[in-house]
């Protein structure tokens, strides 16, 4: 999940950005900073334009007073998010997951007698990421896959991402980081795109999530490994420490958390052990 930005028209007054800033924080924890008022004037011009508004100050009491304000949320939440992403992005990570984290989980859950794996792509865009750990665990185990019990989860504050993501539709560019072999082998081409297989999309379930929603986040337990890459850049510490808070209460004592590799746990918290792989961190639920 990333914010955008688009060429702008109605212009904002410093007390409608405040007010929607505020607004959009309490309901999403996405955090506008002051220097960011032309971005999100910007992107909530397509807004106001979808209700030929002429200022923000009526947009604004829509989204706080209108009995239509929940379905107008997720329209929102489309409009200040975009999901730039790609298969395999920061290769060292998938080959840590691949290569360190994925076989010391699995060991732990076959010594235990089980066969279970839940893997959670939190922040999931247009589900690039988790068709790509997908992908992996079908090449680490190849024919044994069907003897575990595997489930990848992937969520999104984005219904437009999702609604990309359940298609598994993807352009040459989303694949430019997948090997040749890979492409033929977990992907169709159907004129200049290419669809994810069944096998590889059959792992995966996708769901909206809004990380702000404490009483479903405190549902997402059990997970073994989860990715939240690129994601908690877009909130303040005080958001970041209550998201990371849930993340670390939804991990298996042994599991493993992956975040994007300009982000950092550093003052948000010291609950995870930092573990360094090759070209790679990640953090480990001792």
């Amino acid at each position: 999940m990333e914010l955008a930005s688009q060429p702008s028209g109605i212009l904002m007054t410093g007390e409608q950005f405040l007010q929607l800033r505020d607004f959009i924080y309490e309901k999403s924890g996405i955090y506008f900073a002051d220097s960011k008022k032309s971005l999100l004037e910007n992107r909530l011009n397509f807004r106001l334009k979808a209700y030929n508004f002429t200022d923000y100050e009526k947009y604004y009491y829509l989204l706080k007073y209108d009995p239509q304000a929940a379905k107008e949320l997720r329209s929102l939440y489309d409009t200040i998010t975009t999901n730039e992403t790609s298969f395999f992005r920061s290769p060292p990570q998938i080959e840590a997951f691949a290569e360190k984290a994925l076989p010391d989980v699995m060991t732990r859950r076959q010594k235990a007698g089980e066969k279970t794996l839940r893997l959670w792509s939190a922040g999931c865009s247009t589900g690039e990421e988790a068709y790509t750990l997908g992908i992996v665990l079908k090449e680490l185990l190849q024919d044994t896959l069907r003897e575990w019990d595997i489930k990848i989860y992937a969520s999104d504050i984005s219904e437009k991402a999702l609604r990309s993501a359940k298609l598994a539709t993807y352009n040459e560019y989303a694949l430019r980081g997948v090997p040749v072999e890979v492409r033929q082998k977990y992907f169709k081409a159907e004129n200049s795109q290419f669809v994810v297989t069944d096998e590889i999309r059959a792992l995966v379930e996708l769901q909206f999530l809004n990380f702000m929603d404490s009483q479903r986040m405190q549902l997402m337990k059990g997970f073994d490994i989860i990715f939240c890459r690129n994601v908690l850049i877009y909130f303040d510490d005080a958001a970041r420490k209550k998201i990371v808070s849930h993340l670390y209460d939804n991990i298996n004592p042994g599991g493993y958390l992956f975040i994007g590799h300009s982000e950092s746990l550093h003052n948000i918290t010291r609950a995870f052990k930092l573990v360094h792989f090759p070209g790679a961190l990640g953090y480990k639920k001792e």
